[in-house]
């Protein structure tokens, strides 16, 4: 029998309304003076509001940072930390999409560190270089239903010298506590409830694919993409509909759960687009989706049949990328990558960046440059077959 290293979440409170306890997590966590990371659209709006008031009441001295770009950089993580130590903050609460939750997850592993951010990339045991005691513990509140940052041991940050995203990881940047609250995704627009849908159906689908034994990490993604067939379509047409909403919510956790099984090529090529690009994550992996599951059709089509079956599909693997197609119809996802204003200038450079993406060694077929090259032709294309 195989071994393998398990890991599973943190405490999640999860339920309509729960964004009233956001108090009690920070006590729970050990949380008294929190640095509140959010992002520059979410800062003044009223669910924000609602939050910093939770904080106030339960007697709680929280201060506002919002230097967070879409795709976060390091010099925003710069800053972050500068506030965090300068207001002399105990901890984080990181509230808002996945731009925020990563960043303000690595502002709080970097609080107490002396060796650049760059030396804890998730590459080999780097994780092993930091100091855990100087990590600040965190409070994640998801504000969207996609990246399920709340419940992963890392953050996603561009290096601006190089215009690479890098994976920083510590088993510590998992969040003590988090609230899943649907009520805080209603007013996000269909766009980016599908957007970021998409984010949580890439995760669980590449998760499934992957070829590492996981049968847990398996088996939630298995699930989590049932959940975004089923509540995807419903979220996007009525943002009202917490069932819906709370559902997605589900979905995206039990997707960045699963994915620590692996990711894939989805992931590898995405990746260099938002740091030369800074496109939407999400979206830009829904763009490459059906494109990669048709690349590694020869290694994934039994496990495809298996997965269609179960989320009442026929035809297999092509019934699988047939209902991708037509979800991202639905969803008004473009077919290709001009769509979301990616030319052709820089695929080479982009191919030669994908193949040493972390995620790419997750793949279920080997993805070499020559491989990547003719996937981002494709996706600029519109060729499947």
């Amino acid at each position: 029998m195989t071994t393998a290293n398990w890991s599973y979440p943190t405490a999640i409170r999860f339920g309509a309304g729960r964004v009233a306890e956001l108090g009690a997590a920070c006590k729970a966590a050990g949380i008294a003076r929190p640095l509140f990371v959010t992002d520059p659209g979410l800062a003044n709006l009223p669910i924000t509001a609602r939050a910093l008031d939770v904080l106030r009441a339960d007697g709680l001295a929280p201060a506002v940072f919002s230097e967070v770009k879409p795709n976060p950089t390091d010099a925003n993580v710069e800053a972050g930390v500068a506030a965090l130590r300068e207001g002399e903050h105990d901890g984080v609460v990181a509230f808002g999409g996945g731009s925020a939750l990563d960043c303000g997850k690595v502002v709080a592993f970097m609080r107490g560190q002396t060796r650049p951010m760059w030396d804890f990339e998730d590459v080999g045991d780097w994780w092993t270089r930091a100091d855990p005691a100087g990590i600040a513990p965190i409070v994640a509140v998801p504000t969207t239903a996609g990246t399920g940052s709340e419940v992963g041991r890392a953050g996603v940050i561009t290096n601006l010298a190089e215009h690479v995203k890098k994976v920083i990881f510590h088993p510590k940047m998992m969040p003590a506590q988090v609230i899943l609250d649907p009520e805080l995704t209603v007013g996000l627009p269909p766009a980016l409830t599908a957007g970021t849908g998409m984010d949580a159906l890439a995760h669980c689908l590449e998760a499934y694919f992957a070829p590492s034994y996981h049968p847990m990490a398996e088996g939630i993604a298995v699930e989590g993409v049932r959940l975004v067939r089923e509540y995807l379509p419903r979220a996007y047409r009525d943002g009202a509909d917490l069932e819906a909403r709370g559902n997605m919510l589900s979905a995206a956790a039990m997707g960045a759960t699963a994915f620590q099984k692996g990711l894939g090529a989805i992931h590898a090529l995405s990746h260099p687009v938002g740091a030369l690009y800074d496109t939407h994550h999400g979206l830009t992996n829904a763009v490459f989706m059906p494109y990669v599951l048709e690349f590694n059709r020869a290694e994934i089509e039994a496990k495809a049949g298996r997965l269609a079956s179960w989320l009442g599909l026929s035809g297999g693997l092509g019934g699988l990328i047939d209902w991708v197609l037509a979800l991202r119809a639905e969803l008004g996802v473009p077919h290709t990558l001009g769509g979301i204003g990616v030319d052709d200038a820089r695929f080479g450079e982009m191919a030669s960046m994908a193949v040493v993406d972390p995620t790419a060694g997750g793949n279920p077929r080997r993805l070499g440059v020559d491989d990547a090259l003719d996937l981002f032709r494709r996706a600029a294309d519109g060729r499947l077959g």
